[in-house]
């Protein structure tokens, strides 16, 4: 199954690449981070270059955000407001955002799409505090460079031990199995510590 989604993507090229990121840095639930894992692999296969990839990457992820950094620099807080309950935004983690984002706006600007409940809306509060455009550009431009580079070569280690990987998990299915019910648990578990974090915040 893995190897038809590869086969899938080689095809698709750069060009599927580039949309799925554009769509990912919007904030709307879709794989593009894992697609930018799968080029890796392709690029290890010898059937992507790295440097066209990094630059498909970097452009699409960072056209996605501007796009959604001037619809919030357009629309504004009233917006986002009415639209709370849809984007599970109350006003008062809005403040509390808005606040963090008064006192370090390069900060949140590179490091708020880690944070649960914000990541998503992080170009467009950019955009709704009115920052500066280039301001916006230039620290999107260092996560975006990180991020790609980052999941480029995750991919590209993977593809070089896939062999080796897909063995090792046929050979061990039972213990993989339990590892990933463990992890969801874990991952249930840092993610409720972290909102509450945000919360309190």
């Amino acid at each position: 199954m893995f190897d038809l989604i590869i086969n899938f993507l080689s095809r698709l090229g750069l060009s599927g690449l580039l949309a799925g990121v554009y769509i990912e840095a919007m904030g709307l639930p879709f794989p593009g981070g894992i697609m930018v894992i799968i080029t890796g692999i392709l690029i290890e296969q010898g059937k992507l270059d790295f440097s066209s990839a990094f630059i498909t990457t970097f452009s699409g992820y960072s056209a996605g955000a501007l796009t959604a950094y001037t619809i919030g620099r357009h629309l504004g807080q009233p917006f986002f407001l009415r639209c709370s309950k849809f984007l599970q935004l109350s006003p008062e983690r809005f403040e509390k955002a808005q606040t963090w984002l008064d006192r370090s706006a390069p900060a949140f600007i590179i490091f708020g799409r880690f944070i649960p409940g914000l990541s998503n809306l992080t170009p467009y509060m950019a955009g709704v505090s009115r920052i500066g455009f280039w301001y916006f550009l230039f620290y999107n431009s260092i996560f975006t460079a990180g991020w790609g580079f980052l999941y480029l070569m995750v991919g590209m280690f993977f593809g070089y031990n896939y062999q080796a990987i897909a063995r090792y998990l046929n050979s061990k299915l039972p213990l993989v199995g339990l590892a990933l019910v463990l992890l969801y648990f874990a991952y249930g578990y840092i993610k409720r510590q972290l909102k509450n974090k945000v919360k309190n915040f």
